[in-house]
């Protein structure tokens, strides 16, 4: 029972690999309420989660759906993800000179985060910008352009926008 893993993060203990799958794809395909799945987070934040655990949650949630297969960014490619922070200083300014010096980004941003909205928010308010892309589209523009900043599809990694 899903209650036994949140008293037993709550408690301190730590959870095997098969219970934070458990956790994810339960939760996920809608067998956890809103309301337990968030008392199990505040349990996880609070004991925190050990490497293997924080691993394992990582690689639940990106696995809980479609997943892009970056190899076609080839040897030089950047990831950049944010740490947090107001503002985008980092995403709409570093991004377009990256991919100006010949390194291919993809990048999936979000919308709707603090105060100022995320950089999705951000981009859209521009004319004509378009950020919701499919996978497809947004690799046939890094290919074309270098560069690609878009939202996620309902279907890529959907435990991560649920959680």
């Amino acid at each position: 029972m899903f209650v036994d893993l949140i008293a037993k993060k709550r408690d301190g203990l730590n959870l095997s690999p098969v219970e934070i799958r458990e956790v994810i794809n339960s939760y996920t395909h809608g067998a956890i309420p809103d309301y337990q799945m968030a008392a199990f987070l505040m349990a996880a934040y609070l004991n925190g989660l050990t490497d293997e655990e924080t691993i394992e949650m990582s690689l639940a949630m990106a696995e809980s759906g479609e997943k892009i297969d970056l190899d076609f960014l080839g040897e030089k490619a950047v990831d950049k993800h944010s740490t947090g922070g107001v503002g985008d200083k980092t995403t709409l300014v570093l991004l377009p000179l990256v991919a100006a010096c010949g390194i291919k980004v993809c990048k999936i941003s979000g919308r709707a985060l603090g105060h100022t909205g995320g950089t999705i928010d951000k981009l859209e308010a521009i004319p004509g910008f378009r950020t919701s892309l499919t996978i497809k589209e947004a690799i046939e523009q890094v290919n074309k352009i270098g560069i690609a900043v878009f939202e996620a599809t309902a279907d890529l990694a959907p435990a991560d926008k649920k959680i």
